[in-house]
């Protein structure tokens, strides 16, 4: 389509229903004051005048010229039909009434536009065609249509439609007065922050994790229906859900794309609950089943998808559904209130990292940088008989060259994120690479991602807490071989990192600090953190998501001797 033609604003259903109804009830007041069918080609006219405003509302021109039309048709269409109804025996004048509402149709217009002046100019060509085309009027040859009544009728209505102009501009001028001067969407944040802050300090930390939500309505929800599996979805972008918790005793591979045919897809865009006899399951074997998918709704948005299935035919009948609905309507609210949380947390994460890493690499790092160059040039100065300066300078520029490795290390791992196409093993496995080249490792990868996708705060925690786990390795283990193992299987997960080095008795105790910050991030996200030695020498660091009678038990890691 070319651009011009997508770029065209179309005319709104609703302005044109307005019109219609408008048009409709002007014809039927004429009718009723005239009783002369003939009289209803003014309302055609006042149609066709209309129509190019309609058709090219935001037009320069054309938008302006068609409501001039309208109010001069307008005005000789009043004293006609004034003159008309007066034959018949009405009041004269009264007759105008019968088209004079049609005003109301222009003048809106202009007010809603903010186009006050075009609205009063309006009001202006009106007063002016209704006055002549009044003194000009005849009634069947006899004298001219000036009567008190008609005007007083014409001046009603145009010190109506003043008023209704006059006060939406003061609205528009008291509403921009308040905005002045105050930052509206900050003051809005600065708002809603500070009262999620204080919600958040009020209530327990389990209260604001989707996980641990998504889990609890699981549970509930299986009380009031029959559920062999079931599981919550969010949506992730990209026209894809992600698994934030999972019923059930065996995995399951869950339809997780919205733009599929399947009931999931249709919940999702219709916001209604759905029931199907098929399984949302890739992975089903077939049989009886049936399924039930209840969107999660707060307000109007979609927040995520509740899926239920029995392996029986039948298993949610509509008052299973009602009970199933009466449970997940106030869970939305509160899973659309922790995946904002977790949103803002991640985002606020995410800019102060990359503000660290970019105060580092203009920094320290700089001067670091121009250290080394000093020492060089001293080195390069220094006479043949100096053995013990040159050597004492060797080693400083060693121990430079060491340090500027680290920092560049450290903003690697700062800016290192999951990305939404390539996905967690990917980020990992980059990582892994880098940071084992850097310090001399040979590393082996074992990567098993699934297509679904964990919630993206949680890929970030198991990001941050493998690099962790590899910079142990490369700094404090003095290790020669790196096994970095990746399942992910959402909603379960199991990260893994092994080296052959000197193992945890001997380990420096910064490395100590850094298990902790690892236990820290496995917590926060509900997993746990296994730390075991790997035989016959190393150390096994592992972070495993679900629990053990959902997955395998977690493997040994450690690669037959010799590798």
């Amino acid at each position: 389509m070319p651009a011009s033609a997508s770029a065209t604003p179309r005319p709104h259903p609703l302005a044109a229903a307005a019109r219609l109804v408008m048009l409709a009830l002007v014809a039927i007041l004429t009718l009723f004051a005239t009783r002369d069918v003939t009289q209803l080609w003014w309302i055609a006219l006042l149609a066709v005048a209309g129509a190019p405003s309609l058709l090219a509302p935001q037009h320069r021109l054309i938008g302006p010229l068609s409501r001039v039309a309208e109010v001069v048709v307008l005005g000789l269409a009043a004293s006609q039909v004034a003159a008309v109804a007066s034959i018949g025996g009405t009041v004269d004048g009264l007759g105008a009434s019968a088209v004079l509402p049609y005003l109301a149709v222009p003048v809106t217009v202009t007010a809603l536009r903010r186009r006050f002046r075009e609205g009063a100019a309006l009001l202006a060509v009106t007063a002016g065609t209704l006055l002549l085309s009044g003194a000009l009027t005849e009634v069947d040859g006899g004298p001219q249509l000036g009567q008190v009544g008609y005007l007083a009728v014409c001046a009603q209505w145009l010190i109506l439609a003043a008023l209704g102009l006059y006060a939406a501009g003061t609205l528009h001028r008291v509403m921009a007065v308040r905005g002045e001067g105050k930052p509206q969407p900050y003051a809005e944040a600065t708002r809603l922050l500070t009262q999620l802050r204080t919600v958040a300090r009020q209530l327990p930390g389990a209260t604001l994790d989707p996980g641990g939500i998504s889990e609890h309505l699981l549970e509930e929800l299986r009380t009031v229906a029959q559920a062999d599996r079931g599981a919550v979805l969010s949506a992730s972008g990209g026209g894809r859900l992600v698994v934030l918790a999972q019923a059930g005793v065996d995995r399951v591979d869950w339809e997780t794309t919205l733009d599929a045919d399947s009931a999931i897809a249709d919940a999702w865009a219709s916001q209604q609950a759905t029931t199907a006899a098929r399984s949302q399951s890739r992975s089903h074997r077939g049989g009886d089943v049936s399924a039930l998918i209840v969107p999660l709704v707060a307000g109007v948005r979609t927040v995520g998808l509740v899926v239920l299935e029995a392996d029986v035919a039948q298993a949610y009948p509509p008052p299973v559904v009602s009970r199933v609905t009466g449970l997940t309507r106030p869970a939305a609210l509160r899973l659309e209130a922790a995946l904002l949380f977790d949103e803002v947390r991640s985002l606020a994460t995410n800019e102060e990292r990359q503000r660290l890493a970019r105060e580092i690499h203009d920094g320290v790092a700089q001067e670091l940088v121009m250290v080394g160059y000093g020492i060089d040039n001293a080195m390069a100065t220094v006479f043949d008989d100096a053995d013990e300066t040159a050597e004492a300078l060797r080693t400083l520029r060693g121990e430079v060259t060491r340090v500027i490795q680290e920092l560049r290390l450290s903003l690697f791992e700062l800016r290192s994120e999951v990305d939404r196409q390539g996905g967690l093993a990917a980020a990992i496995a980059e990582y892994a690479r880098t940071v084992g080249a850097s310090g001399g490792l040979r590393v082996h990868l074992s990567l098993d991602e699934s297509t679904a996708r964990l919630p993206a705060a949680t890929e970030a925690e198991l990001l941050r807490i493998a690099q962790e786990a590899v910079t142990n390795a490369r700094k404090h283990a003095g290790a020669s071989n790196l096994w970095v193992t990746c399942e992910v299987d959402p909603p379960y997960a199991q990260i893994e990192v092994s080296d052959d080095g000197q193992g945890m008795a001997d380990q420096r105790p910064d490395g100590r600090y850094g298990l902790a910050i690892m236990a820290e991030r496995a917590e926060r996200i509900r997993g746990r953190l296994e730390i075991r030695p790997r035989q016959p020498s190393g150390t096994t660091v592992a972070v495993v998501l679900g629990t053990s009678s959902r997955r395998d038990n977690v493997r040994d890691s450690a690669a037959p001797e010799g590798e």
